[in-house]
This record gives structure tokens, sequence and C-alpha cells, in this order.
């Protein structure tokens, strides 16, 4: 055998580093990584499958959650408007139920006003009115009306309005109210229309 032979069958001998007739061993281990990949198509399949129901899933709960916002914030948006125009009710018609129940006063008023074109007797004209004016005070009373007593009483600049002073000698007179120019009111217990009195000093 010649030398040229004898490294010809070196050349094809197996060898670790070159496996079988010479071929490289990384090559192979890729061919058969991809070879499996191809074999276990199913595999791929079910994860892209899961990945679109996942993603459909939250899909749908984030239209929920925006129809519940969109549904809340329209609930929110009526009431706001229900509360204002019922703030706006209750100032303007406030004095309903005061007005209605001084009608009657007015009615009574107004039917005076035609006896006193027709007749000429003044008692009967007088005692039309003290009835009207004892019917209106019973009204007003029955809201929480109340007159003030001023007379005699010491000046309290909490309830009266001095609208003058005038001197006097009686000393047990100083300080006191001797005279009312327009009575004043209480609103149950607050004061709503101070009493304007002269006061003796």
């Amino acid at each position: 055998m010649s030398v040229q032979e004898m490294k010809q069958e070196d050349n094809s001998t197996p060898t670790p580093e070159t496996g079988e007739l010479g071929h490289n061993s990384s090559t192979e281990t890729e061919d058969r990584r991809f070879t499996a990949e191809e074999e276990n198509p199913i595999v791929n399949m079910d994860e892209s499958i899961e990945n679109q129901d996942v993603s459909v899933s939250l899909q749908a709960e984030l239209e929920e959650w925006k129809d519940k916002y969109l549904r809340l914030a329209s609930e929110f948006d009526n009431f706001r408007k229900r509360t204002v125009r019922e703030k706006s009710d209750l100032v303007r018609y406030a004095n309903e139920d005061l007005i209605k129940s001084i009608l009657p006063v007015l009615d009574d008023f107004e039917r005076s006003l035609q006896v006193f074109q027709k007749s000429d007797n003044l008692s009967a004209i007088q005692d039309g009115i003290k009835l009207i004016h004892h019917k209106f005070n019973h009204i007003l009373s029955t809201k929480g009306l109340k007159p003030m007593e001023s007379l005699n009483q010491p000046f309290d600049s909490d309830r009266h309005e001095a609208i003058t002073s005038i001197p006097i000698e009686e000393a047990d007179k100083k300080g006191l109210v001797l005279d009312e120019i327009e009575k004043g009111y209480y609103l149950d217990e607050k004061v709503i229309r101070f009493a304007k009195v002269i006061v003796g000093a």
C-alpha cells in the first residue's frame, strides 16, 4: 500500500471531533432541534390559541368596565342636575306655605273694600277690620311669629333700635323704653325685626 492510499484511509476513519465520515457534530444537533420543532406544530398552535383566548377575555372585561363607567357617569350627572333643580325650586318656592296661609286674609280685605264702598256704617267697618287683623295675627303666630314687648322695658341693643332719647327727671325711668315707634318681632327665638323705640335719658 502506498503512502497516499494510507492517508486517504486515515481521512475516512471516524474521529470524536468530526463524527462519522468527517461530518461536524454541531450541525447535526441544530438539524435535530429544527426537526423537533417541525414535528410539534400542535404545541405551538395550542399556545397561540391560549394567548388569543386571554386577549379576547381581557378585551371583553375592558369593554364591561367601560360600560359600567359610562353608566355611572350618566347617573351621577342626572343626580347632579336633579339636585340643582330641587335646590332651585326649594329657594324659589320657600314661602309657598306661608303665602297659601295668608291668602284668606287677602280675600277678607277684598270683600271689606267692597263693603266700604257700599256702606257708611263706621262701626261695622271697624269691626270688620278688627276681625281681619285678629285672623292675620293668628295665622302668623302659627308660623312662629311673636311680637316683642318693649314698652317700659330696659333698653337692650340686641332687641331695640333707639331712634332718639328724651331727658327725663324720674330716675327709675332712665334707660327704659318710653315709647315704641315700630314694633319688633321674633321668629321663634330669633329677632327678625328690631323694635324702634324712644329711650329715657
